[in-house]
C-alpha cells in the first residue's frame, strides 16, 4: 500500500504518454534542479537589468549634424524704468538711441538738447533661434543692460530686431522684462538680492526668418557623439545593426556615425524617433579629475584610482603686522614737531607635517577615503593631487580650470 504523501508526486510520463509515480528522493533532485534553473535565471535577470541601467539613449549622447542652434543678438532700449536708467552724461550712446528711436517715430529735437531722463536704459538682447525654427515661433530672450542703469526691474523693451552672425534679422524681440532680482535704498543704505541689471522675456521674440536646414541626403543621416570615444561609438553601432539590421550604420571615425534611412521624407520622422530612443551601454568614462583654483572645488569621476604613495604637507604662513609709534619732543615749547612712525614686523609660521601613506584605491569609494584621511583642506587637496599626478600615482587626467 502507498504511502498518502507517496501518490502527491506523480507527473506526465511523456515517452509513454501515460502517468507515472515519482519517488520522493527523485522528486529532491528534480526541485533542486528547478531551484538552480531558478536561480540561474534570476542571475541572468540581474546581469540584462543592470546593464540596462547604465545604458542612455542615443539622444542623449549624441546629436544630428545639420541640426544646430544660432545665436542672435540686437541692441535695444529698455523704457519705463522707476528713476534707474542711464545716466545720460555717462551713456552718450542712450541718449543718441533715443533721439534716433523719436525721429522715426516722427519726434523732431531741437539742435543741441540735452535730454536727462532717467527712466530709459541701453541694453543688449541675445537669444537662440533653434533648429528647424518656422518664421511666427516665439522664444525667449534675455536682455542685459550695457549702461550704467542701477536696475531694469519693471521696465519695457521696445522692438529690436536680432541679427545673425550674417548681418540677417532673423527676429523681432518686444515685451516686458522679468528681472528675479530685487533692491531698495535710502538714506545712503541699500539692500540688494540677486542681479537686478539683467532679466528675460519669456517668448519675447518672434521667428521672421527660418534658417535652410540639410540634416539627410538621399536617406543618410550622420550622428556625431558628443564625446570622442572609440569604445562608445562602436558600441553605438553595434545597437544600430543589431536594430535596424546589418550594414544600416558605420563609423567614420571615433565621434561621427553615418546612417542609412529611408529616403522618403513621410518615413524620415519615425526612423529618427526610433534611432534616439534607442538605448546603448556605455563604456566607462576616461578618468578625469576637474581642479577649480579660483572656488577651491575638487571633482572627479568614478574611474579614477590612485597607486600606494607617501605624502607630507604643511602650511607656511607669513604674517606682517605694523605699529605705528608716536615720538614726541621733550619740552612742549622747544619748536620740535611731534613725528609719528610705523615699525613693521614680520613672523614666519610653519605648521609641521608627518609623512601619511596613501593605500592603493581600486574605485571612487577607496579614494575618497584615502584623500580623507589625510586630514587636508581643499586648498591643500589642490597640491596634493597634482604632486600625485607628477609622481605618476593619479590614474587621471588632470584639469584646472
Amino acid at each position: 500500500m502507498r504511502s498518502p504523501s507517496a501518490s502527491l508526486f506523480s507527473d506526465l510520463d511523456l515517452a509513454s504518454g501515460g502517468v507515472r509515480h515519482v519517488k520522493p528522493g527523485r522528486f529532491r533532485r528534480t526541485q533542486r534542479f528547478g531551484v538552480r534553473l531558478v536561480l540561474s535565471f534570476a542571475t541572468v535577470l540581474g546581469l540584462l537589468l543592470a546593464a540596462n541601467a547604465f545604458a542612455e539613449r542615443i539622444k542623449d549622447i549624441a546629436t544630428i549634424q545639420g541640426l544646430r542652434e544660432n545665436p542672435l543678438i540686437g541692441y535695444g532700449l529698455v523704457v519705463g524704468l522707476d528713476g534707474s536708467g542711464d545716466q545720460m552724461r555717462q551713456a552718450p550712446f542712450t541718449q543718441q538711441s533715443l533721439t534716433n528711436m523719436l525721429s522715426q517715430l516722427g519726434v523732431t529735437l531741437p539742435q543741441g538738447s540735452n535730454m536727462q531722463v532717467k527712466n530709459v536704459a541701453a541694453v543688449v538682447v541675445t537669444a537662440t533661434l533653434p533648429a528647424l525654427a518656422a518664421p511666427g515661433q516665439s522664444i525667449d530672450v534675455v536682455v542685459s543692460s550695457m549702461g550704467n542703469a542701477k536696475s531694469l526691474r519693471g521696465g519695457t523693451l521696445l522692438m529690436t530686431p536680432l541679427k545673425g552672425a550674417n548681418g540677417q534679422v532673423y527676429a523681432i524681440a518686444q515685451g516686458n522684462l522679468l528681472v528675479g532680482g530685487a533692491g531698495a535704498q535710502a538714506g545712503g543704505a541699500s539692500v540688494q538680492v540677486n542681479q537686478l541689471n539683467g532679466g528675460i522675456i519669456p517668448n519675447g521674440a518672434i521667428v521672421e526668418r527660418d534658417v535652410p536646414t540639410v540634416y539627410m541626403r538621399d536617406g543618410v543621416i550622420s550622428l556625431e557623439l558628443n564625446n570622442i570615444d572609440f569604445a562608445a561609438t562602436q558600441n553605438v553601432l553595434a545597437a544600430l545593426n543589431s536594430h535596424f539590421g546589418p550594414g544600416t550604420a558605420h563609423a567614420l571615425n571615433g565621434r561621427v556615425i553615418q546612417l542609412q534611412g529611408p529616403p522618403d521624407p513621410a518615413r524620415q520622422a519615425a526612423f529618427l524617433s526610433q534611432v534616439e530612443n534607442l538605448k546603448v551601454a556605455l563604456p566607462p568614462a576616461r578618468a578625469k579629475v576637474v581642479i577649480n583654483a579660483r572656488t577651491g572645488s575638487v571633482v572627479m569621476n568614478r574611474t579614477v584610482t590612485i597607486e600606494e604613495a607617501a605624502i607630507a604637507y604643511g602650511n607656511l604662513s607669513v604674517v606682517i603686522s605694523r605699529d605705528p609709534e608716536v615720538s614726541q619732543p621733550e619740552t612742549p615749547f622747544a619748536g620740535g614737531q611731534t613725528v609719528v612712525s610705523d615699525t613693521a614686523r614680520v613672523e614666519m609660521r610653519t605648521d609641521g607635517g608627518s609623512l601619511q601613506r596613501v593605500h592603493t584605491s581600486t574605485n571612487l569609494s577607496d579614494v575618497i577615503k584615502a584623500l580623507n584621511a589625510l586630514g587636508a583642506t581643499p586648498q591643500d587637496l589642490l597640491s596634493i593631487l597634482q604632486n600625485l599626478k607628477s609622481a605618476g600615482a593619479l590614474r587621471a587626467d588632470l584639469e584646472v580650470i
